[in-house]
């Protein structure tokens, strides 16, 4: 079988593209671009899968009230519009004007290499990438950016095997190398949520799982979670409580952001070292707790009652800068293991898969905007 090179390739290819007008209107359209001709050190990836995270829906959205969401055109010539709430228009100043491309992460068939020896090595082979704009039937990419699928691990497998595993990964290394030897997880049936769950298990980690529903409960515990505590329930505070006294979990990750539930979780894990205090401190426990916000899907202000003593932080995490901080090599053997780990540990699944025109309908804007458990969409650029 032979694969095309740099000079096979077509002129041009469809892009998924946002903008925000400075009259607050949301416009998102296909665009056609140049395909890019690879650097020495690159790559070019036809993408044949990338995935719909909340990440990538913030940046399609921007701020627009998607139910005032029309579409004008038909298939790759439709454009979306949407109007955004007057108050969030000045949140979306810095954007407007620029038209945006999106899709944080896929994965694809590398058709072009440029000279170098490692990028080479990928010419023909089944690559996951990252580094945005992957809404696009051709990407290119630094071979760094590439990571190369196992032989039996389709575009799909690979789809998602950045954004959510190195996420996962990177809050059970963040707990290890801040000390703490358990944790606790919100909106933890996710698919990011579920992928952590099987991290936990196989690591040994105890994990506390936090939903809203029975049956994102019932979910988690078919899949072997054994602390899952219902924010819907009026035992919330107390079975929450019990599941850090027997787990010890002091550092905890926020997917809501906004509303009270990150000084909950502060409050109850004050409570659960307080149960074993041999002596009172009216300054609290000298344990230290940690809770990061690494989501917004609750995008009220972020509340609550200092009730949990000095011994506390609360702050933001975000995947990229963690990488940055932990280094490359550190940051490998993470990626390593995610490919030796991909078709287990780190399988993702999905509601819908659908073209980069169908990502413009608004049957489709209205499933994957739902942002809800077991609604993930994957992009089929290629289609």
């Amino acid at each position: 079988m032979t694969h095309p090179t740099s000079t096979a390739l077509p002129t041009h290819g469809l892009q998924l593209r946002t903008l925000v007008t400075a009259a607050g209107e949301l416009q998102m359209s296909l665009v056609h671009e140049p395909v890019p001709r690879p650097g020495a050190d690159e790559v070019v990836i036809q993408v044949q899968a990338t995935p719909i995270n909340p990440s990538d829906i913030g940046l399609l959205f921007g701020a627009a009230d998607m139910r005032t969401a029309k579409v004008s055109g038909t298939g790759s010539s439709a454009v979306v519009t949407a109007q955004m709430p007057p108050a969030a228009q000045k949140a979306m100043a810095a954007r407007a004007g620029q038209s945006l491309p999106a899709g944080n992460e896929g994965a694809g068939l590398v058709v072009a290499a440029g000279s170098s020896p490692a990028a080479q090595k990928l010419l023909g082979k089944t690559v996951a990438g990252i580094g945005g704009a992957m809404y696009a039937q051709y990407r290119a990419l630094h071979v760094s950016q590439c990571l190369l699928l196992p032989a039996d691990a389709s575009p799909a497998d690979g789809a998602s095997c950045f954004v959510n595993p190195l996420t996962a990964l990177g809050m059970t290394e963040t707990m290890r190398r801040e000390g703490h030897k358990a944790l606790v997880h919100t909106a933890a049936a996710s698919n990011l949520g579920q992928m952590l769950n099987r991290i936990c298990q196989k690591d040994g980690i105890p994990l506390v799982n936090i939903v809203r529903k029975p049956e994102q409960e019932a979910l988690l515990r078919q899949q072997g979670a054994k602390y899952v505590c219902n924010l819907s329930s009026a035992s919330f505070m107390d079975d929450l409580t019990q599941a850090l006294v027997e787990t010890g979990a002091t550092i905890g990750f926020d997917a809501t952001g906004g509303g009270k539930l990150g000084g909950q979780i502060l409050t109850c894990m004050e409570a659960a070292i307080n149960k074993t205090a041999k002596e009172y401190s009216r300054y609290g426990s000298n344990t230290h707790k940690q809770v990061y916000l690494y989501g917004g899907l609750d995008v009220s202000p972020t509340e609550f009652n200092r009730s949990f003593g000095m011994a506390w932080g609360m702050g933001g995490w975000l995947l990229f800068p963690y990488m940055a901080k932990i280094g490359a090599e550190a940051t490998q053997a993470l990626k390593n293991r995610v490919a030796s780990e991909l078709k287990t540990t780190f399988a993702s699944h999905y509601a819908q898969e659908i073209s980069l025109a169908d990502a413009l309908t608004l049957e489709a804007i209205a499933g994957y905007g739902q942002r809800a458990t077991g609604a993930k969409y994957l992009i089929n650029p290629s289609l």
